[in-house]
């Protein structure tokens, strides 16, 4: 009998991208052949995100995009979109299984027989846990130098934006000994980096451990190269994992802080738990203490209430400060919000206009970040080769570099001495092979 086939297609952060990589080898352990989206298939799930308007739309746009190929697939849904959006959701023809946040690591099983149905059926709960949970597979990353790895979910925060708290629920985390033990299997996998992600990751807590203790515990696994921390709230870092990242060897010397505005005002409406001030401290002390690394930040571009003199001091803020780029997101009013009860909008084309000198900006500020490292030798993790002819991948604190050269050095950690730019890539030239 041949084996069903499945695909995945995953809509979001890194954090969705670590459960689909789960869900993936799930599937792959009951006998499925995992086929890459786009192809015929006998089952495609796709993981959601509602963090905006679009990325529910682009949801919509994947499942009719599947059933085009495959008119017999059977179609599940699952992620955030799935737990905040099931009425709209039971209207997208050819749908046939959505599964709420409580319940999306066990899609599987959830499929008896792949058989399309007359209507969606619903696996949902509005009651979403709040225990510490742990993860009993590897997640699969087949193909991919990084991976991912989930050490947290859900947030207690509640900035007025955000719509995660309801379709993720309460902060919640995962025991060091589990995280452990999958890091283990992804670099028995070959994975030399590993990228830690959550919702808010640096309100990990679990018997007594902190972040800082996760990190101490992976760099003891042996054959992992590289520890990344990704997107982490600035008031959740402490001063000991700042200098934990000074001094060592595998915990990547990089940061992303999401700012969301640089003016006091905005950030009170947003309900953030610092001031600009307080954030631009931060970012200087910690560029200051680790003099190379690498500092992003998310911004928002109008946020209700955000006059010129708002985004001018966020503008202005942002230029001012060592960052190395910024990722720039319009505001996109979610349901159940509070920011839902602000009327004063920012018209769509102020919006484009704001967002527009902000990736520009950060434009400059990543050049000027990797001409800093002009002649200058840095050690990089190459992952493929890309249409362009170059061999690329990432150095610790988060340079894009390229090196024209005909060996293959997928998964390879080598020095480079960087030489150039072009097109927003570092370029170098491979100082030794091996590694």
């Amino acid at each position: 009998m041949t084996p069903l086939r499945a695909s995945f297609y995953t809509l979001g952060c890194r954090l969705n991208q670590a459960e689909t990589a789960s869900i993936s080898a799930t599937f792959a352990a009951q006998g499925y052949t995992i086929v890459d989206f786009g192809e015929e298939t006998d089952v495609c799930v796709i993981n959601t995100c509602s963090v905006t308007e679009g990325a529910e739309s682009k949801c919509r746009q994947a499942v009719r995009s599947v059933l085009r190929r495959s008119p017999h697939a059977y179609v599940t849904v699952t992620g955030c979109y799935a737990q905040v959006g099931v009425e709209a959701l039971k209207r997208i023809e050819g749908l046939d299984l959505i599964v709420g946040t409580e319940d999306k690591m066990r899609v599987v099983d959830l499929i008896d027989r792949p058989e399309k149905q007359d209507e969606p059926r619903v696996v949902h709960s509005s009651k979403i846990s709040r225990e510490a949970f742990t993860i009993d597979i590897v997640g699969d990353y087949s193909g991919q130098t990084r991976a991912n790895l989930k050490i947290q979910d859900g947030c207690n925060f509640a900035c007025a934006f955000c719509i995660i708290p309801f379709t993720r629920g309460g902060a919640r985390s995962r025991p060091v000994h589990d995280i452990v033990r999958e890091a283990r299997g992804l670099v028995a996998h070959g994975h030399r980096e590993i990228v830690l992600t959550g919702v808010n990751i640096g309100t990990y807590h679990h018997d007594g451990d902190t972040l800082l203790e996760v990190v101490q515990a992976l760099e003891l696994v042996e054959g992992l190269d590289r520890i990344r921390i990704s997107s982490i709230e600035p008031t959740t870092i402490s001063d000991q994992l700042i200098d934990w990242m000074a001094s060592s060897a595998k915990l990547c010397s990089y940061l992303h802080v999401p700012i969301q505005s640089g003016d006091d005002r905005v950030l009170r409406d947003m309900k953030r738990k610092y001031t600009s001030t307080e954030f631009a401290v931060f970012i200087e002390r910690v560029a200051a203490r680790i003099p190379d690394i690498g500092l992003g930040t998310d911004v928002m571009v109008g946020f209700p209430g955000e006059d010129d003199a708002a985004f001018t001091r966020t503008r202005s803020l942002l230029a001012d400060l060592p960052l190395a780029y910024f990722h720039v997101f319009s505001y996109s009013e979610r349901p159940h919000t509070y920011a839902r009860r602000y009327t004063d909008h920012v018209p769509p084309q102020v919006v484009q206009k704001r967002s527009r000198e902000l990736r520009e900006l950060s434009e400059r500020k990543k050049a000027a970040f990797y001409r800093e490292f002009a002649d200058r030798s840095l050690r990089v993790l190459f992952e493929r080769r890309e249409k362009s002819g170059y061999y690329t991948g990432f150095t610790d604190n988060y340079i894009k570099v390229g090196v024209s050269t005909q060996a293959q050095i997928d998964n390879a950690l080598l020095p480079v001495r960087i030489c150039g730019m072009d097109n927003g890539l570092a370029l170098g030239t491979l100082i030794a092979d091996g590694g």
